[in-house]
């Protein structure tokens, strides 16, 4: 489809290129010839024929640039071309075959000037030249999907998550060793206890002082 768009927009562009170079070199032809009889000049004259070729060299690069399709810029070089080398095989039959009495607003339209001072044959060749370039025969890239995309390698480092404006990185993260929970230091439910001494119902535990062990009948102290 790019192909047949790039034929029409080639086909269109070249007469209507031919019709703006007319229209441009032939106002700014007789504006300057005006200027030089008159001996002076006024610059606003230069706007419209300015105008005139300012748009047919926009159009002449959107179809010789553009990475289209080179179906264009070959369509539209061979079509002004072949007038200027018509002139070698029939001059007189291809000037015969170009209008002479064709006006645009009132101003006339001497299509012949531009195949006489060979300026189609020059922006034809342009046109032609554009058309070997390889780029313009090669698709745009695609986006690559999500499918299309290499797997990743697990072994391969991560990037690194810190900026530009994060110098020294953060040291990693050190691993510290098992310490045991903060507790009360209440005995675990599931831990035996040791049993209390019971006391008889003939002494309280109280009742005296604790013995320690039996002393000599001749101490001193029993006396």
């Amino acid at each position: 489809m790019r192909h047949l768009w790039s034929f029409l927009a080639g086909l269109v562009v070249a007469p209507v290129t031919w019709v703006l170079i007319t229209l441009g070199q032939d106002g700014s032809g007789r504006t300057v010839d005006r200027w030089v009889e008159i001996g002076t000049y006024s610059t606003a004259n230069l706007i419209e024929p300015a105008v005139y070729l300012g748009v047919a060299g926009i159009l002449l690069g959107l179809v010789g640039t553009l990475r289209t399709s080179p179906v264009g810029p070959l369509v539209a070089g061979l079509l002004l071309v072949t007038p200027y080398v018509g002139m070698f095989i029939a001059p007189f039959t291809v000037l015969d075959r170009i209008p002479s009495d064709w006006k645009v607003l009132g101003d006339p339209l001497p299509l012949r000037q531009p195949v006489q001072d060979g300026t189609l044959f020059l922006i034809g060749l342009l046109l032609l030249m554009a058309v070997f370039s390889a780029q313009r025969w090669r698709r745009w890239p695609q986006p690559a999907t999500g499918a299309e995309l290499a797997p990743a390698d697990d072994d391969a480092p991560p990037p690194p998550s810190f900026a530009t404006s994060d110098w020294p990185p953060p040291p990693p993260p050190r691993s510290e060793p098992d310490t045991a929970p903060l507790t009360l230091g209440y005995p675990d439910l599931d831990t035996p206890t040791e049993p209390l001494p019971r006391r008889t119902s003939s002494e309280s535990p109280w009742s005296a002082p604790p013995r320690y062990g039996a002393k000599p009948e001749n101490s001193t102290d029993n006396r």
